[in-house]
């Protein structure tokens, strides 16, 4: 058990950098939905410019429609012989001519508009790229710690063999048997009087006698390897004397 307890620490703390590794890039997911926000927000100034830029150019093609059809009426002034007729294109002629002073004027209100649009835009752009700027640093330094986190890891791992190599093959592989069925934490705990600190259940008082005696038992409720901790301070004790 004295040698096994060294290589549980150090797999505990391999567990806790694999976690880490697990848990730091979940820190991103706050500012992907930042960049999903602004990355919505630009594209919104932008489609809202690409609006009235489009209902210009429809302005101003119904406007060419408009003064094409007056040219046609006026052409067709000089063929009409019945008043009445006259003056219902140039009653046709003054509407359109009206419609076309109507469109003009929202031309103007809408270039109007444009400037203001692509002003705000502008404005929008730098602020916007600005906070992804301080996103993206905040990134990599997430980035920079995952790479600490698996550099720990791995310098940790590498010291595992040698404590491997203390430990008894037959007590080995019961652990490593329990370790792959917790997934996580100690496969190896102590007993607090009677009682597994692992599960905090209580054992039994011919198990807790043999654990006290040295003999090897598991917890029958959670299945963890049970030590005493005195024995591992006086087995110390008695190998640092010799």
């Amino acid at each position: 058990m004295r040698t096994l307890l060294p290589l549980q620490d150090l797999d505990l703390k391999i567990e806790a950098c694999r976690l880490r590794e697990v848990e730091i890039p979940k820190q991103k997911g706050k500012f992907d939905v930042q960049k999903q926000r602004l990355a919505a927000e630009l594209a919104e100034r932008e489609s809202a410019l690409k609006n009235l830029q489009l209902e210009q150019r429809e302005c101003e093609s119904e406007v060419s429609q408009k003064q094409a059809q007056i040219v046609k009426y006026e052409q067709q002034l000089l063929g009409v012989k019945k008043n009445e007729e006259y003056q219902a294109l140039l009653h046709e002629i003054d509407l359109l001519k009206k419609h076309i002073a109507q469109k003009e004027e929202r031309i103007i209100a809408i270039l109007v508009e444009i400037d203001a649009a692509k002003e705000r835009l502008s404005e929008d752009k730098k602020r916007i790229e600005a906070e992804l700027k301080v996103i993206n640093g905040q990134c990599t330094e997430i980035d920079l710690e995952l790479e600490e986190a698996v550099a720990v890891r791995k310098s940790l791992e590498s010291q595992r063999k040698d404590l491997v190599e203390k430990v008894d093959p037959s007590l080995l592989s019961r652990y490593t048997r329990i370790r792959a069925n917790k997934k996580t934490g100690p496969a190896l705990v102590p007993l607090n009087g009677n009682t597994c600190t692992g599960c905090h259940m209580a054992i039994t008082a011919q198990t807790v006698n043999e654990v006290l005696a040295g003999r090897i038992h598991t917890c029958a409720h959670c299945g963890r390897l049970l030590y005493h901790a005195e024995n591992l301070v006086e087995e110390g004790a008695r190998l640092a004397s010799q």
